[in-house]
């Protein structure tokens, strides 16, 4: 994704943050590895889990041991950090992006379902 600047410069960039990127990947997939994560997101295995453990941090995810594997639980309800997004909730991004309506349950539905 590299843009020509005025200058001639080339610089990469995005719009979503790798936290965001970490965020949507599990959304889709809420029982991924780690190392999946990491390459859909092109970060490392070290970065992807320095985000899940700030995500944790942050109240945006749980994440719950089920045998060899994680198993997480996204929380719809929580805001954006920065000021100028703290009235939206990181729900209406998971909306936008994945197949979920905003607000809703992101839970994986339980076995045998």
């Amino acid at each position: 994704m590299a843009t020509t600047g005025e200058h001639g410069s080339t610089r990469n960039w995005t719009f979503l943050t790798n936290h965001a990127h970490v965020l949507l990947a599990i959304a889709r997939n809420p029982t991924a590895r780690l190392r999946d994560v990491a390459d859909e997101v092109g970060v490392t295995e070290r970065a992807a889990q320095a985000i899940v453990a700030d995500l944790e941090a942050g109240g945006y995810l749980h994440r719950t041991r089920v045998g060899r594997r994680n198993e997480y639980t996204l929380n719809p309800t929580g805001h954006f950090r920065h000021p100028a997004e703290a009235d939206r909730q990181v729900g209406d991004l998971l909306a936008l992006f994945t197949d979920e309506p905003a607000g809703s349950d992101t839970r994986p539905a339980p076995a045998g379902r």
